[in-house]
């Protein structure tokens, strides 16, 4: 036997596991409880009880009889960070996303109501619209189903990950150092989405 055959295999491998994407998701701590809303600030008004509810660890959101626009932000701000969920779709036109910091830039989820098609994984930013699209998503993208998506935040760059497969990498003149993050519910719409185990690893 010749242990010098498999150096190279090992080394490989240790470096994979010593890799910064695999070391930051192993710091990732729940940011959601799977059976309340503790960490997060619930916004008042419009029924707000059927807005976001948490049970079996799932937060469900869905729209109010009035189908106001809303979104659910974290207590806690963060500068860069790797979050990591799962999300399905529900009844009606999904259009939610994941606003990075400020309500100005986000990660959508859905149908954006502008371009009235699907853009999950694509970022949205105020004043430009979605500057660019994300890759190979229709491949991807499970309808009735879980789907899992990594968002990594570094500085001004925005990369993400849809079902284990990266789908952008998008650097924003106008991202903040730092903010919270939120769960948008889109006005106007009637529709419902569900997210579960999520999870944050914060990076220096």
């Amino acid at each position: 036997m010749k242990p010098t055959r498999f150096l190279p295999l090992v080394l490989c491998l240790g470096a994979l596991a010593l890799s910064p994407s695999h070391a930051d998701e192993g710091k990732a701590s729940p940011i959601f409880t799977g059976k309340d809303l503790s960490g997060w600030k619930v916004p008042d008004g419009n029924d707000a009880k059927h807005w976001y509810t948490a049970a079996d660890g799932e937060l469900r959101i869905q729209s109010g009889p009035d189908k106001k626009g809303s979104i659910l932000w974290t207590e806690k701000s963060y500068g860069n960070f790797v979050l990591t969920f799962d999300f399905k779709f529900g009844e009606g036109t999904v259009d939610t996303g994941v606003h990075i910091k400020n309500d100005k830039e986000q990660i959508q989820i859905g149908i954006s109501g502008s371009l009235k098609r699907d853009m999950t994984g694509s970022p949205y930013i105020a004043g430009k619209g979605y500057p660019v699209e994300a890759e190979g998503v229709k491949e991807l993208l499970k309808l009735d189903d879980w789907n899992s998506m990594k968002i990594r935040v570094t500085g001004k760059l925005y990369e993400v990950w849809l079902n284990g497969k990266q789908v952008l990498s998008y650097e924003s003149e106008s991202a903040i150092d730092e903010g919270p993050l939120g769960l948008q519910l889109h006005g106007g719409k009637d529709m419902a989405a569900t997210f579960r185990d999520l999870r944050l690893a914060e990076l220096k």
